[in-house]
């Protein structure tokens, strides 16, 4: 992203002292990009107390930290070994929480970015973390059936909740006294985080809850489903108030506005849309993204909503408007080669493009990037995140060793690789792509 040009998020943030004094001029046909940089979809978006500063996870087994403002990225927090579910500031802003399909949350200080504790216990991958209101104490939620509870002053595990059924979502509602959790199962359960006793559950859902988000308030909550509804519901009275149905596909997030009189909800079709909780009809709505949204968040003050999407980016909106707030980029002028190539082992390498840069110069995925592959030693590129097979791993990127790793698989060379599991059994097609590979990576002049 070109830092040279001022967002446009300045003209709507007077509060920030930063004043541009005429509209950004949309040029037909140039792209808006807002948070670019992950090199996999975006899972989890949260915003700072402050409103100044936007965490994010993503599929490429990262979190990032970003100005709001200026849109650019500021940190890159990684150290994961799997793909990044959630996120969560602390109420101080200054740290942070993060969970991953490696089973661990981790705490951050955003200060020097760096991990403070490492909170392990978990079978299974971390889907969700939330803090109690003092900051003193996480829930994490995991694939494994249970909510773990975790004092943040020490990282000391203290309370294991035994949901027993996939837990997609937790929140705290009313301080750090009680807990929330959303399952597989479309049930949603309220425990007392003291006793660890959860009381008679709450069903609506006819499928999985994926997210729930408690009012500011505490007393309600609302639900997203695969059933395609938001609900909200009074935690007090134990009772649904209201199912809101607009969505054409399952609802992957939800957010209570900061007043607590309005809502967002987005999901599988890459629409935004704002509730009126007065009445449950639908006040906004906005065509975000051409891709699923997994996450949105208000910003403090209500204005802004953000969207975080299968397409790698987070989105602003300004919701009065519907505008789409972000930075003048350029357009890729071309595809990328494989997508026109005749090349037999083209379209055999679309796959590996889903997780490889390249080159250094592009956005980094998932994988190491492939400059330079044939004749690098494996677990050599520097800043990458590898898991220990691969670290101890001692061999040479060639025709030989690629054959060998899609032949047999990569789970079977590197036992406990994070490569996904796939084998390329036909012959001529795995001479192909390595032979494409050779191609696409031949230092220039060759």
């Amino acid at each position: 992203m070109s830092s040279r040009r001022r967002s446009p998020l300045r003209r709507f943030c007077p509060h920030l002292a930063f004043a541009v004094p005429a509209l950004l001029l949309l040029v037909a046909g140039t792209a808006l990009a807002d948070m670019v940089g992950h090199g996999g979809m975006v899972r989890a978006v949260a915003i700072s107390p402050d409103g100044r500063h936007v965490l994010t996870g993503s599929f490429d087994y990262t979190a990032r930290l970003w100005d709001f403002v200026e849109q650019r990225q500021v940190g890159e927090l990684n150290e994961h070994f799997g793909p990044v579910n959630t996120v969560t500031f602390l109420p101080d802003g200054r740290r942070a929480l993060t969970g991953g399909d490696d089973g661990v949350a981790i705490l951050w200080s955003l200060d020097d970015l760096r991990p403070a504790a490492r909170l392990e216990g978990h079978t299974q991958k971390v889907s969700a973390t939330a803090v109690s209101a003092d900051g003193r104490l996480a829930a994490t939620g995991s694939w494994d059936g249970t909510v773990r509870l975790w004092n943040l002053a020490d990282g000391r595990q203290v309370q294991v909740l035994n949901n027993h059924s996939p837990v997609n979502s937790v929140a705290f509602a009313g301080g750090s006294g009680r807990l929330i959790s959303g399952d597989h199962e479309g049930v949603l359960r309220i425990w007392d985080v003291a006793s660890g006793e959860a009381q008679p559950p709450l069903i609506g859902h006819l499928m999985a809850i994926t997210q729930i988000a408690v009012s500011p308030d505490g007393n309600r909550a609302l639900t997203a489903g695969i059933d395609k509804s938001v609900r909200l519901w009074d935690l007090a009275g134990r009772r649904q108030l209201r199912k809101m149905n607009h969505h054409e596909g399952q609802v992957f997030s939800v957010a209570f506005s900061p007043d607590g009189s309005h809502a967002l909800s987005a999901g599988r079709f890459g629409k935004v849309i704002q509730w009126d909780l007065n009445n449950g009809r639908l006040s906004t709505l906005i065509e975000a993204h051409d891709a699923m949204i997994w996450a949105v968040a208000y910003t403090p003050d209500g204005r802004f909503a953000l969207s975080a999407s299968s397409d790698e980016m987070v989105r602003v909106w300004h919701l009065a408007s519907g505008d789409r707030i972000g930075i003048e980029v350029e357009e890729p002028l071309e595809p990328p080669p494989w997508l026109t190539s005749n090349h037999p082992g083209a379209r055999m390498y679309r796959k590996c493009a889903r997780c490889h840069a390249l080159s250094i110069e592009e956005r980094q995925r998932s994988g190491p990037h492939f400059n330079s592959l044939f004749g690098r030693r494996v677990g050599s590129v520097a800043g990458f995140k590898y898991t220990e097979p691969l670290r101890k791993a001692d061999f040479v990127w060639s025709e030989k060793t690629l054959g060998e790793l899609f032949r047999e698989g990569p789970d079977n060379v590197l036992p406990g690789t994070k490569m996904p599991m796939q084998s390329i059994p036909d012959e001529r097609q795995l001479a192909a792509l390595i032979d494409y590979l050779r191609e696409l990576t031949k230092p220039p002049g060759d």
